[in-house]
């Protein structure tokens, strides 16, 4: 399938589902070392996205990335809301108007995403938060993209995998940033929530082109 404005609507439908799906499990995830709603907030982030979708659909993937920023911005509550709006906006921004995306302008994208998020976070990789995810996803997608070889699915699977081999790894680190930070060496033992809705969103992805 190609990278095209109607990949991108499938792919924020999958989030959608994905969220609904994992809602639990990531309040389960959340109550351990947050404030337990980091299921509830994403669920309801991408209900809100499917509803502005269905109102209209976008002309470009960027646009459908941008209409999902500024939606998951307003209705999703805590850190996760600036978080992840802010990543759609820098990979909306990255990808400008084109009409399809090829592997390494999705490897650009990716990068654009989680620097954004760096920038609103303040946040390292080891810090025990989303950043654990994106970052491996970042280089795995770069890597495959550089090869030249690779076809779109390959560079999206290869991003996938690392995030959520990122998320996992998270699961001894002790939280150097957001509420699990006030845990200290109690937040060792958990998995990042963040991480793990970062790794459904980019599982997504792939499911959407297979």
């Amino acid at each position: 399938m190609e990278l095209d404005v109607a990949w991108t609507v499938k792919w924020l439908q999958l989030c959608a589902e994905a969220m609904a799906e994992h809602r639990v499990e990531l309040i389960e995830l959340d109550r351990a070392i947050g404030d337990s709603d980091h299921g509830e907030n994403m669920d309801r982030g991408f209900q809100a996205v499917l509803a502005k979708l269905a109102d209209g659909p976008p002309e470009t993937p960027s646009a459908a990335l941008k209409l999902t920023a500024m939606t998951l911005m307003s209705t999703v509550g805590g850190a996760a809301g600036p978080l992840y709006g802010t990543a759609f906006l820098r990979a909306a921004t990255s990808l400008g108007d084109a009409a399809r995306i090829d592997p390494p302008a999705w490897a650009a994208a990716l990068a654009a995403a989680r620097d954004g998020i760096v920038a609103r976070g303040k946040a390292e990789p080891g810090d025990k938060t989303m950043v654990d995810a994106w970052t491996p996803a970042v280089d795995a997608a770069r890597n495959a993209a550089d090869g030249g070889n690779a076809d779109s699915l390959a560079v999206l699977m290869a991003a996938a995998d690392a995030a959520e081999a990122g998320a996992v790894a998270t699961d001894p680190m002790v939280a150097r940033k957001g509420r699990a930070s006030y845990l200290g060496e109690r937040s060792a033992g958990h998995r990042d929530p963040g991480a793990v809705s970062s790794a459904l969103i980019l599982r997504a992805a792939v499911e959407a082109a297979a």
